[in-house]
């Protein structure tokens, strides 16, 4: 089956007209009709209903319209990102990351300025308490977000790493001199809140309300910041979970990351705008879905942190 035969079965499945459906590609009616002949020979059904007033779709022609349009939406993305490459596509790309992120990416990052040397990557910071403001404005085409990310606007992408979880807290907490907590006892312990429109089932990944015996967890101060988390922390007003990496680019000397032994691994991906998807964005999902196999390898999580 050829490509020319396809796009003139599911133009036609759009236009119910056999004449606009020449006119909009550019070929004859006679050309469209014996393409339509040749696929119902071939598919020994057939796909449309027509007379001198109408043109519909049959049962088998709405599924086979169902099955191709998807394929070949696939097939002509390819192309498009193909091309692209090709010709060198230029332009900027606006990701937005959290934190210390975009050094676990960064073999993603490479392979697609390598790829692209003539597109400007452009970093924009995101902070936790408020995650899908900047892509819903236009402030980052593609964010590097932890999961979950349940949102009908947004599209996520490959999973690029995970990070294991750790408890941060004041240097003269209780829970200090520990080697590690578990989740039953951050019962004990007062969170920062946000203050932005995180999601509760975006919040919790992180810093859960109740811990795995049912006890609430309270919140304290409410935060809009990285900077402001840290700093309600060493302050011993609440405390926060976060991801590992923290303890290595974030070594305050009045904060202690404690290993959460039994706390799921948080996972990271890359999520956008389904609305707003592009050619670039396609190709840095590309690049991610390409460095994935092995995920980066995470820094230790030492006690204490060092001054820097």
């Amino acid at each position: 089956m050829e490509l020319r035969d396809i796009e003139i079965f599911l133009t036609l499945a759009e236009e119910l007209h056999f004449s606009r459906t020449a006119e909009r590609l550019h070929v004859t009616q006679a050309r469209v009709s014996q393409s339509i002949k040749k696929l119902e020979r071939r598919i020994g059904a057939s796909l449309f209903e027509r007379n001198a007033r109408m043109v519909r779709l049959t049962p088998i022609g709405e599924q086979l319209h169902q099955d191709l349009g998807a394929g070949y939406r696939r097939i002509m993305d390819g192309v498009q990102t193909a091309a692209a490459t090709a010709r060198g596509a230029s332009g900027s790309l606006l990701l937005g990351t959290m934190g210390p992120q975009p050094w676990a990416i960064s073999a993603v990052i490479e392979l697609f300025q390598a790829r692209h040397p003539a597109v400007r990557l452009d970093l924009r910071e995101i902070h936790p308490p408020d995650p899908f403001t900047p892509l819903r404005s236009g402030e980052a085409d593609l964010a590097l977000l932890w999961l979950p990310v349940r949102e009908p606007d947004l599209t996520v992408g490959p999973i690029t790493h995970t990070s294991p979880v750790v408890l941060m807290v004041a240097a003269n907490h209780p829970y200090a001199e520990r080697e590690s907590v578990c989740l039953e006892d951050l019962g004990d312990c007062t969170f920062v809140g946000p203050r932005g429109p995180i999601p509760a089932y975006v919040e919790e990944a992180f810093n859960p309300f109740h811990t795995p015996a049912g006890r609430p967890i309270p919140r304290g101060p409410k935060v809009a910041t990285w900077h402001e988390e840290m700093t309600a922390v060493s302050s011993g007003q609440a405390v926060s979970a976060a991801a590992a990496e923290a303890a290595r680019f974030y070594p305050w000397p009045n904060i202690v990351y404690l290993p959460i032994r039994d706390a799921p691994p948080c996972q990271w991906a890359l999520v956008w705008r389904t609305a707003g998807e592009t050619p670039l964005v396609r190709a840095f999902v590309q690049a991610a879905r390409d460095i994935a196999a092995p995920h980066p390898q995470h820094p230790g999580t030492p006690r204490h942190s060092q001054t820097m």
